[in-house]
């Protein structure tokens, strides 16, 4: 006989087994998917590992080819000492022009001032300007170098710059060595084919031949000031006019210059500096009309003094010169010279004579440039020349000084496609000796190949 306790277990049996049964189906079918996904993964992992470990092979021997070329020396071929030894930047600037002159230019001559070399502008018609040819490196870490070769239109090569710079001094020193365009004035450094007219102000043509370049020292200072403040000095060969060669030691000209600049706001800026050139020139030889109106050889031995003072002012909105702008430009030149002038040098007139000379003479040019819009822009400029005294001594029996005041207009107007390229039209009336007027038109192109340092301001 069963009793209560005996019913219920057996009920309770009953409901557990098959439960129990089922439970453990389940837990096999799991264990066999897990085998599965881990022998699965177990060959994914296998082939990975195969194919770093081929990976690795390859990458070793690329490697090992790569140090091996690397190692073997090029043939015929040396290191550079810097990266920019046997690479330095070269630049090109051509220049051509067409010119339209009511009077020769080979009869060019400034009345009242001594003659100052090749001066004149280009012939009549189509011909190629003066064009450059520049080449400049980082010689090392403490000296920058730069060559600049001229090539006229008569097909001669100069050396029209050849110097270097230490550029590792302290306390804002830059020695330049060589041959240079001195810094004295504002417009005596930059190059013909950086200026806003086709040709040279009178003063520069009267006063430097154009430019005066020297082959020596130079040294500059800028203060460490919020205001801009340069102050230079030179010691030179002397050679450039108003200048001589000279057979002897020592120094032939020596030159000082003090420049300050700064801003007005944000859309003024200004330059303004005063220089000085002294020289002794020895047998300066050139030609001079007499009072009978023979041509006549004379030299000077002597000194000759030269003061410059020059300012430059500039506008452009809000400091973007990109669309507008304005440049006011002008120098003023006096020069003072005190030597001996002999007259009739060659005894060619049988009146040869020798007697005291001296000169107080000056001049200047005041221009103005607008760019109106990209691109574009239009420019005036007027010169004037100051003859002053000249006392020849007994020479003024046959030698007598101008009353007359050489002067010039000038209108221009130029297209800048690019940084590299200049298209220019300028218009001019030049009154350099009395009662003659030579109205010159002159179209002009400017294109720069290569790698070019920008324009000092």
């Amino acid at each position: 006989m069963r009793t209560p306790v005996s019913a219920a277990l057996v009920a309770a049996l009953s409901f557990t087994l098959p439960a129990h049964a089922a439970n453990e189906a389940d837990l096999a079918e799991i264990r066999a998917q897990v085998k599965q996904m881990k022998e699965t993964y177990e060959q994914r992992i296998a082939a990975l590992e195969s194919r770093l470990a081929e990976a690795e092979k390859t990458a070793a021997k690329v490697e090992a080819s790569a140090i091996q070329s690397v190692a073997a020396p090029a043939p015929f071929a040396a290191a550079p000492t810097s990266a920019s030894a046997f690479n330095p930047a070269i630049y090109a600037v051509l220049q051509g022009v067409y010119a339209n002159l009511s009077q020769d230019p080979n009869k060019y001559a400034i009345n009242g001032f001594v003659p100052s070399g090749d001066i004149a502008p280009a012939k009549r018609g189509f011909s190629i300007a003066e064009s450059e040819l520049g080449f400049s490196a980082n010689v090392d870490d403490k000296i920058y170098a730069n060559m600049i070769l001229s090539l006229s239109p008569d097909n001669s090569v100069e050396v029209e710059e050849a110097y270097g710079v230490l550029t590792a001094l302290p306390g804002g020193l830059r020695p330049k060595f060589g041959r240079f365009l001195s810094s004295i004035g504002y417009l005596n450094d930059q190059h013909q084919h950086g200026w806003d007219f086709y040709d040279a102000p009178l003063p520069y043509q009267a006063f430097l031949g154009g430019q005066f370049r020297s082959d020596g020292l130079q040294l500059k200072w800028v203060a460490p000031t919020d205001t801009y403040l340069e102050l230079g000095a030179e010691v030179g060969d002397g050679a450039s006019f108003p200048g001589t060669e000279r057979n002897r030691n020592g120094v032939g000209n020596y030159a000082l210059y003090a420049h300050a600049g700064g801003d007005i706001g944000t859309s003024h800026s200004w330059r303004a500096g005063l220089s000085y050139l002294g020289l002794k020139p020895q047998d300066r030889e050139y030609v001079q009309v007499d009072t009978s109106g023979v041509d006549s050889q004379l030299s000077f031995s002597g000194r000759s003094n030269l003061a410059i003072a020059d300012f430059v002012w500039k506008y452009a909105p809000n400091g973007n010169a990109q669309n507008t702008n304005f440049k006011l430009q002008g120098e003023y030149f006096w020069r003072k010279e005190n030597g001996n002038l002999t007259y009739d040098r060659d005894g060619a007139l049988g009146l040869t004579n020798a007697s005291s000379y001296s000169s107080r003479q000056s001049g200047g040019y005041l221009q103005g440039v607008y760019q109106f819009m990209p691109e574009w822009r239009v420019g005036a400029r007027y010169d004037r020349l100051e003859p002053g005294t000249v006392g020849y001594g007994t020479n003024a029996a046959y030698l007598d000084s101008s009353g007359f005041n050489p002067q010039r207009y000038a209108l221009m107007f130029d297209y800048t496609p690019s940084e590299f390229g200049r298209f220019r039209l300028q218009v001019q009336q030049s009154k350099l000796q009395p009662d003659l007027t030579d109205n010159q038109v002159f179209l002009q192109y400017i294109l720069t190949l290569g790698a070019h340092g920008a324009h000092k301001y």
